[in-house]
């Protein structure tokens, strides 16, 4: 076989290839876009239930869900840091942000420096200006506040 001999070019082919390439970078990109918008989500999540029971009155599941440990009343003994008697004064109706009537999510960052493993969660309560800052540990989704 020569040059001359030489099959002759397959323009159809060739456009195939070119768009499955296309859309090969594309879908990555896509993927790509879409894993870090949504890199915090588990973190954001953890944060939107704790706020829902807040929301629902339901201060004994949110205790649970600041702890990560739905089965807290079980042992008490283990939270004597910060009581349930310590988290109703300072998310019941008399804490800081009073009843939680409308929240949601505004943003999420993961925290450099000190704070390193975790997500700072920020969410709008009760339409207000001043926005609560949730501390998410990554490893456990423990909550805090954000002291900074």
């Amino acid at each position: 076989m020569t040059l001359l001999d030489a099959q002759p070019f397959d323009t159809a082919k060739s456009r195939r290839r070119k768009i499955r390439i296309a859309a090969t970078i594309l879908v990555v990109v896509v993927l790509a876009a879409l894993a870090w918008m949504y890199r915090n989500w588990p973190e954001e999540r953890c944060v939107d239930k704790f706020f829902s029971a807040l929301e629902h009155q339901n201060y004994e599941i949110a205790y649970g869900i600041y702890f990560h440990d739905p089965t807290w009343l079980q042992h008490r003994q283990k939270y004597s840091q910060y009581t349930y008697a310590d988290f109703y004064r300072d998310w019941g109706p008399g804490g800081e942000w009073g009843l939680v009537k409308s929240y949601r999510i505004y943003g999420s960052a993961n925290t450099k420096g000190l704070a390193s493993g975790g997500v700072v969660v920020e969410v709008v309560v009760n339409e207000r200006s001043e926005h609560a800052r949730m501390f998410v540990q990554k490893a456990d989704k423990t909550l805090t506040v954000y002291p900074f």
